[in-house]
């Protein structure tokens, strides 16, 4: 398949899953907005003012890295399974991508980028938001490495939300995971505390949580503070990421529970 054919084929998938997004953004972007809005009144506004700071810095700008990672890591996982539960079971355009000469990882990266896309866009919004609760200011310690850590952990979900995608049956399916497991994982990740005021015990519950590290490095970009070294936290994110490539490019490629 020639190099140009290839760029059509990413673009086309891009622009549909994009213009559908915008399309029907009160239910793509308004959500995580107003969800968001809600935990910085509680938690920040409410909470905040009666823990005081934390490692320095006021609870409101502790928690805000937190909860614009929470809004990216929902909705990069979310775009990607449920645009690729439809494909399979509604318009039964994976059918015609399985047997076109689309390599596999075309097919991966088309279905990802609209994820990321979504991902990066929501977590600005968010970051957006956080303003009306910080005074107009946020604390931003490098902003590379903020977009670097919001690119790169929308491609972990988005990745995982088509594996997600793949093995869904039901639309049951698609939000057993974000229920159960995505959601604990994240909210037990660090997003209103310090790894540090945990008990022994609990900390090394946490220092299994992928998520963790996703959070730190994040926050790290943000107040230039980390509860572990930020080598650490890329160094999970290039595992997640090559790991979870590696087991869609197996699904794609074997078309397993995708050919009829």
């Amino acid at each position: 398949m020639p190099a140009r054919r290839k760029w059509i084929a990413f673009y086309t998938m891009l622009r549909k899953d994009v213009v559908r997004m915008f399309r029907i953004w009160v239910q793509t972007f308004l959500p995580s907005v107003i969800t968001s809005a809600l935990y910085f009144t509680v938690f920040g506004t409410v909470l905040g003012s009666r823990i005081g700071d934390m490692q320095g810095f006021d609870y409101m700008q502790f928690v805000v890295p937190g909860l614009v990672m929470l809004a990216i890591v929902t909705s990069a996982y979310a775009n990607s399974s449920f645009t690729f539960f439809q494909s399979k079971f509604f318009m039964r355009s994976i059918d015609e991508m399985l047997v076109s000469p689309m390599p596999p990882w075309l097919i991966i990266a088309g279905f990802i980028a609209g994820g990321v896309v979504r991902g990066v866009l929501v977590g600005a919004l968010v970051m957006t938001i956080s303003l009306f609760f910080t005074g107009l200011s946020i604390t931003i310690h490098n902003a590379l490495i903020i977009l670097a850590f919001a690119i790169l952990t929308s491609l972990v979900f988005a990745l995982a939300g088509l594996v997600n995608g793949v093995y869904a049956k039901t639309i049951d399916g698609i939000n057993l995971v974000p229920t159960f497991v995505l959601t604990p994982l994240v909210y037990l990740g660090g997003i209103f505390y310090s790894v540090h005021t945990l008990p022994a015990w609990w900390q090394a519950i946490t220092y299994a949580n992928p998520l963790f590290y996703l959070i730190n490095g994040f926050r790290y970009g943000f107040l230039g503070i980390a509860d572990i070294s930020l080598a650490v936290s890329v160094g999970v994110l290039g595992v997640l990421i090559l790991a979870l490539a590696v087991i869609n490019w197996y699904l794609i490629r074997t078309g397993l529970g995708l050919k009829q």
